[in-house]
């Protein structure tokens, strides 16, 4: 049986899919992070622990938004999820199959279906890689389809954002901030992938483009049926994007539940403290 037979098996099994409900895409059972730091001796390093006993569920069609502060360990923990981090302890399941200890063949297969966008697109992308190639090898490193198909695929995607044709042969260097955000997540988007974890997409542009690149993203997932996991440590933001948010706190998840829920009825104190700090950058209104 093949990897890509294997992990379909798997999304039709119950390994982690309670009774009637449907199975997650990305399940953390009780994950762990701890680091080492340079302190302390060779023998008896000290540590930090990232993540704290973390347990969430990313559904089919959901946005899931986590937020924080800086150091609290979201994106510690959207490092787990797409497996550029290995947890300390616990569990990670994809599609309902145990994927904590990943092969390479199993990372290739996880990689066509779960998708990242980066902080900041300007170390995202090849500075020296015109953005039809960028687009361009995510298909040619999977070998999906062939000349053809790929060209249309590389069209398909730069109107699929918002942008022309031109800037096709344009390097990153030669287009604002929101453009590159624009051709990141077009490049995430190429393998037509499942979910997409958005790590602090907005940070680092300007406000004024803010807005039109979240409105993007929740166009993206309507319409292409997308799950997402957006990370921020902007928490109005967040509550604008997501239906299920878990607010984390020095590795912790401190609260969870419906983004609606969470904002009209915050139960913990730190969540009461980051909406009363954060008035939003994007509808004033909302932090009323």
């Amino acid at each position: 049986m093949s990897q890509n037979e294997t992990v379909r098996e798997a999304s039709a099994g119950t390994a982690v899919a309670e009774a009637g409900e449907a199975t997650p895409i990305i399940f953390l059972d009780d994950i762990s992070v701890t680091f080492k730091t340079r302190t302390g001796s060779i023998l008896h390093p000290n540590k930090v622990q990232a993540v704290r006993n973390l347990t969430l569920k990313l559904m089919p069609g959901e946005t899931l938004g986590i937020v924080g502060e800086s150091g609290c360990g979201k994106s510690t923990t959207a490092n787990v999820m797409c497996g550029l981090q290995s947890p300390t302890s616990g569990k990670v399941y994809f599609k309902g199959q145990d994927v904590t200890k990943r092969t390479a063949d199993m990372r290739r297969v996880i990689g066509r279906v779960i998708s990242v966008v980066f902080q900041d697109p300007a170390t995202a992308l090849n500075a020296r890689m015109t953005v039809h190639d960028q687009l361009l090898d995510p298909l040619k490193v999977h070998k999906v389809g062939d000349k053809t198909t790929r060209e249309q695929r590389v069209l398909e995607l730069i109107e699929m954002v918002g942008l022309p044709n031109s800037v096709l042969e344009a390097l990153p260097g030669q287009l604002s901030g929101g453009q590159r955000q624009r051709v990141a997540i077009a490049r995430a988007l190429s393998l037509k992938p499942d979910a997409i974890i958005a790590d602090e997409p907005t940070s680092a542009l300007d406000v004024s483009v803010r807005a039109q690149i979240l409105n993007l993203l929740m166009d993206l997932k309507r319409d292409l049926g997308l799950s997402m996991v957006f990370i921020s440590h902007d928490i109005q933001t967040v509550r604008y994007i997501s239906d299920q948010i878990i607010v984390m706190n020095a590795g912790q998840a401190v609260e969870r539940g419906a983004a609606k829920d969470v904002f009209e009825s915050p139960k913990d104190d730190y969540t009461r403290l980051l909406l009363g700090a954060a008035p939003s950058l994007l509808h004033p209104d909302l932090g009323k």
